[in-house]
C-alpha cells in the first residue's frame, strides 16, 4: 500500500486499469481517519479477497490488488469507512 500524505475533502474511489489482466490498482481517498474496509466480491455477492481491514489515518492510498488465480467476469470492489460506502464495478478479462 501506498499512503500520499495531502488530506482530501471527499472520499474517492477508482481501479485502474478497468477491464484488467491479471491485476489491477484500486485507489481510494480518506478525508477523515477510520476504521476501513475494502473488499472484493464476485457476481454472486460472494466474498473473494479482503483488501483491507484497518484503522487508516486520512489520506489517498493505493493497493495493487492480483486475481491471477481467478475466472475472467465482472467483480465489485466495496470500500466503507464510518457512515460512507461505495461499491464499483470492475472486469477481470484473461
Amino acid at each position: 500500500p501506498t499512503a500520499r500524505h495531502q488530506i482530501p475533502q471527499d472520499f474517492n474511489l477508482i481501479n485502474y486499469p478497468n477491464p484488467f489482466n491479471n491485476s489491477t490498482t484500486i485507489e481510494f481517498s480518506l478525508p477523515e481517519s477510520g476504521f476501513v474496509t475494502l473488499k472484493i466480491y464476485n457476481l454472486l455477492g460472494q466474498e473473494t479477497a479482503t483488501i483491507v481491514s484497518a484503522k487508516l489515518v486520512a489520506g489517498n492510498y493505493q493497493y495493487r490488488w492480483n486475481a491471477s488465480s481467478l475466472a475472467s467476469g465482472i467483480y465489485y470492489y466495496r470500500l466503507e469507512s464510518g457512515g460512507f460506502q461505495q461499491a464499483n464495478k470492475m472486469i477481470l478479462l484473461k
